[in-house]
C-alpha cells in the first residue's frame, strides 16, 4: 500500500504529539514535573459566589478544583478567619449594621491609609454575626447577605470533608495578607496558621497545603519552622501600554522590603538572582500573569492614544494585544521552582483581544508555557482548558 505525503506527514505529526505527551504512560505537560498544572479555586469560586466563603470553596470543588485560596487576616482574639483585606468594608455587609457603625475608624496598610471597617477591630463573635458580600460589581449579587465568614479551620474541615466526598484530595492554598501589618498589632500570623496546620498533622512537603505571601521575611521565617511547601508572590501596581510592568508604590515591593529600606522591587525577585535566592526559602512562585506573557496597546494611527480595537468606545484588555513570553517561567524551572500566576478570569473585558473572548483560549496559551497551576475565579473553566 502506498501512503501519499499528506498521510506521511499526518502521522509524523501524531508520532510526535504522541511522544510529547508520553506515549502510553498518559500526558505529559511542561510543568516543572510532568505533571497536570494545579486548578487553585482563587477565594473559592469567586467568579460564582461571594468570595472566602464555605460555600464559595465547596462550589469551587464541585467545578474541578485541586486546590481552594483562603487569605487569612487575625480578629482581635487572634483567629484567623478568610477575607481577602483586613479592611472588610467592601466584602462584607458591615456597613449596613447600625451596632457597628462606631468601629468605622482609619488605619494604615502597607504605608496607605485606608478608611472602613477592619477584621483586628472584631472579635469572632461579631465576625460570625456579618455576612458576605459580592464585592465586583459586575458579577452575581443575589447571594450577598447569606453566608458567614469562615475561620481556618472551618476550611480545613471542609476541604477534608470534600476530599473524602469526591474521592481526591483537596488542597488548601492559603496566603497571609499584610504580615508586617499584624505583627504591628501584636497579631502574628504565622505562628498562628503553623498551630492550626499542625492539629491536622499538616508539616511536611506531602501535606495538601501550599502557604504564600508577598512579603519574604515572613515566609523565611516560615521555612525555619515548617516544611510545608511555601510560595513567593509577585505584584505590580499595573501593566504600561508597552507591557512593561509598572512598579509604582505601594505594589513596587515586598512591604518588608520597603520598611527595611531594601531598595531591590517585585520584579527583582524574577531575575535569575532572584529566583535563586527565593529557592532559598521557598518552592515555588506566584506571579502577576503579565510578568509572564505581557500584552500591549496599539497605537496604529499614532495619536498617543490607545485604539480601541473593538469599537465599543472602552478601552479595556480587549483593546491589547498578547506579546511573546517571558523567561520566568524557564528560568523559575531550572531552579527547581514551580509556577502558579494569577488571577484568572472569564469576563470578556479582562480578556485580552487574542483570546477574542474565549477564556479558555487565555489558560491554553499560559498551559502551553509551562506553568505548574493557575489561580482562577472560575475553575471549571481553568479545569476544562486544562483537560481538554
Amino acid at each position: 500500500m502506498r501512503i501519499s505525503g499528506a498521510k506521511w506527514a499526518v502521522m509524523a505529526l501524531s508520532l510526535a504529539v504522541l511522544a510529547a505527551c508520553g506515549g502510553d504512560d498518559g500526558p505529559r505537560y511542561p510543568t516543572l514535573g510532568g505533571d497536570k498544572p494545579l486548578v487553585i479555586g482563587h477565594r473559592g469560586a469567586s467568579g460564582y459566589l461571594p468570595e472566602h466563603t464555605l460555600e464559595s470553596y465547596r462550589r469551587a470543588v464541585e467545578l474541578g478544583a485541586d486546590f481552594i485560596e483562603p487569605d487569612l487576616v487575625a480578629t482581635k482574639d487572634g483567629v484567623l478567619i478568610a477575607r481577602h483585606e483586613p479592611n472588610i468594608t467592601s466584602t462584607t455587609d458591615v456597613a449596613t449594621r447600625a451596632e457597628f457603625a462606631s468601629r468605622k475608624t482609619k488605619k494604615m496598610v502597607d504605608g496607605v491609609e485606608e478608611e472602613g471597617w477592619f477584621a483586628s477591630d472584631f472579635t469572632l463573635a461579631e465576625i460570625k454575626t456579618l455576612r458576605a458580600v459580592q464585592p465586583m460589581a459586575e458579577r452575581d449579587q443575589s447571594h450577598n447577605g447569606r453566608y458567614q465568614i469562615p475561620t481556618l479551620q472551618e476550611i480545613l474541615d471542609l476541604a477534608k470533608a470534600e476530599s473524602t466526598r469526591v474521592g481526591r484530595t483537596v488542597g488548601v492554598y492559603p496566603e497571609t495578607k499584610h504580615p508586617t501589618y499584624h505583627v504591628n498589632l501584636g497579631l502574628k500570623l504565622e505562628d498562628r496558621l503553623l498551630a492550626v496546620l499542625a492539629q491536622y498533622g499538616y508539616t511536611t512537603k506531602a501535606s495538601p497545603v501550599i502557604v504564600q505571601s508577598f512579603e519574604v521575611s515572613n515566609l523565611k521565617y516560615l521555612r525555619t519552622k515548617t516544611q510545608i511547601r511555601l510560595v513567593q508572590l509577585v505584584d505590580a501596581n499595573d501593566v504600561n501600554a508597552d507591557g512593561s510592568m509598572d512598579l509604582t508604590a505601594p505594589y513596587d515591593k515586598p512591604y518588608d522590603f520597603a520598611v527595611a529600606g531594601d531598595p531591590r522591587t517585585f520584579a527583582s525577585l524574577l531575575t535569575p538572582a532572584g529566583l535563586k535566592e527565593v529557592k532559598t526559602y521557598a518552592d515555588g512562585i506566584g506571579p502577576w500573569k503579565p510578568y509572564l506573557i505581557p500584552s500591549r496597546q496599539v497605537d496604529n494611527n499614532r495619536d498617543g492614544k490607545p485604539d480601541d480595537l473593538n469599537g465599543d468606545g472602552k478601552i479595556d484588555d480587549r483593546d491589547r494585544v498578547m506579546m511573546p513570553a517571558t523567561d520566568v517561567v524557564k528560568n523559575a524551572h531550572a531552579e527547581g521552582l514551580m509556577v502558579h500566576p494569577y488571577t484568572f478570569r472569564s469576563e470578556a473585558r479582562r480578556l485580552a483581544s487574542d483570546f477574542k473572548g474565549d477564556p479558555q483560549a487565555e489558560y491554553k496559551l499560559f498551559y502551553n508555557l509551562g506553568v505548574d497551576g493557575v489561580f482562577s475565579d472560575f475553575p471549571d473553566h481553568a479545569k476544562a482548558a486544562r483537560d481538554h
